[in-house]
């Protein structure tokens, strides 16, 4: 019996290979490559069978979780609490309101104090308060706000002007982005540079997007150029980002950004430049640095420096694998300031779920998920400090990625330097 095995598993190796399904179930391929590898062929066969791989990954070394994974969409989407899906109008309005309370509070007593030594921390505080309002819009540009599309927009709208975002052409640009996450070409923000678009840029447009810490400046030039390799501009009806029913949304926006313009003229003229600089135009820029911040991370630099994020094109994309190379992150004291945004991988996946049922629907789908949930380090204390090494890390080598292959990964240009 043991000679008759032994023959039989050096003639035969089996190839399981399952159809691709279509639709959204792509999202997990079923192709599956079984092998047994014989050392010596005078070994017994109990010693052939025990410690052999049954699947051979096809990416080996490090840590990278590329493969197709061993459940699918719906798996997930059958583990999370029906309750998670629903919408809260009243919920969410004072979310709302508690963040527009504050902000009025922060404005109110730092312009009264009037302190120079006050005006970093109310700049630092305010700034932190205008990313979570930005946190409201996007809410709301995903309709998970409430269950009124006509209110949706009309909050985001508002919300979104006061932080200078044109709430539809932002919307639809980050609808794209969700649509295309992980894909190397048609995903819309931070995604990869490929080899041949790297080499064409000038040394200080390489800086300006890849040298720590300039581009934690970018998102206001995004907003207006979009990001290299891409044309057209959120403020622009007849952009390329939008299709022409779109286009007078866009205008709409832009309506709500000139009157919300018009408002700060008139504060400016009432209170002086100097007041407006320190009240509104510096927690601006601290919202921008924030904003970056969260949208980087949430796609680059896992906490293990070992481990690398797939990229994907062609056959090997899907929406559903796009989504798993998302990263959740734990922010200490600012997790429910910026109303859970931490808790990215399946809001990428479902984002009609309100923010304050992520945390809920996290925690259901990660015994499905397993390895491929990536565990969020832990905020060594209210202030998460241990988010930079990761940040500085990811900047400083994932530069470009390769001009061809279906699954790829960043690649260092080791010769950008000031």
């Amino acid at each position: 019996m043991v000679a008759a095995l032994t023959t039989q598993l050096v003639c035969s190796a089996a190839i399981v290979r399952s159809a691709r399904p279509s639709g959204l179930s792509r999202a997990l391929p079923l192709r599956r490559r079984v092998t047994l590898r014989v050392a010596n062929i005078a070994a017994p066969a109990e010693d052939m069978l025990v410690g052999q791989p049954a699947v051979v990954p096809p990416f080996e070394g490090g840590k990278r979780l590329a493969n197709a994974p061993p459940f699918t969409l719906q798996d997930m989407r059958d583990a999370i609490p029906a309750e998670c899906f629903e919408k809260d109008t009243f919920r969410s309005a004072a979310h709302l309101a508690l963040d527009v309370g504050i902000v009025a509070a922060l404005a109110i007593g730092a312009y009264t104090i009037g302190n120079p030594l006050v005006w970093p921390l109310y700049w630092f505080l305010q700034g932190t308060m205008f990313w979570a309002l930005f946190v409201v819009g996007h809410d709301c540009g995903h309709q998970s706000w409430s269950n009124n599309k006509t209110l949706n927009d009309f909050v985001g709208n508002i919300v979104h002007s006061s932080i200078m975002v044109p709430y539809h052409g932002w919307r639809i640009s980050h609808r794209t982005h969700h649509a295309n996450h992980g894909h190397v070409e048609n995903d819309e923000s931070w995604h990869p540079i490929v080899k041949s678009n790297y080499e064409k840029l000038d040394k200080w447009a390489k800086l300006g997007r890849l040298l720590f810490p300039f581009p934690l400046f970018a998102y206001p030039f995004y907003l207006l150029n979009r990001s290299p390799g891409k044309n057209g501009s959120h403020y622009d009806p007849k952009s390329d980002l939008f299709t022409a029913s779109e286009g007078p949304l866009v205008e709409t926006s832009n309506k709500f950004q000139c009157a919300w313009i018009g408002f700060l003229a008139g504060c400016t003229v009432a209170l002086g430049p100097l007041a407006m600089l320190n009240l509104y135009v510096l927690p601006y820029w601290v919202f921008v640095v924030w904003l970056d911040v969260v949208t980087y991370l949430h796609h680059h630099g896992p906490s293990d420096p070992e481990e690398e994020v797939p990229w994907y094109r062609g056959e090997e994309w899907s929406y559903f694998r796009g989504g798993l190379s998302t990263i959740d992150r734990d922010y200490g004291i600012f997790n429910k300031l910026h109303h859970d945004i931490g808790t990215h991988v399946v809001h990428h996946l479902f984002p009609q779920i309100p923010h304050y049922h992520l945390q809920k629907a996290t925690e259901a789908v990660k015994p499905i998920m397993g390895d491929y949930y990536r565990e969020p380090e832990k905020s060594p204390g209210p202030i998460p400090t241990h988010l930079f090494e990761p940040l500085r890390r990811s900047f400083a080598r994932d530069h470009f990625v390769d001009n061809t292959g279906d699954i790829v990964f960043y690649q260092q240009d080791k010769n950008l330097k000031l």
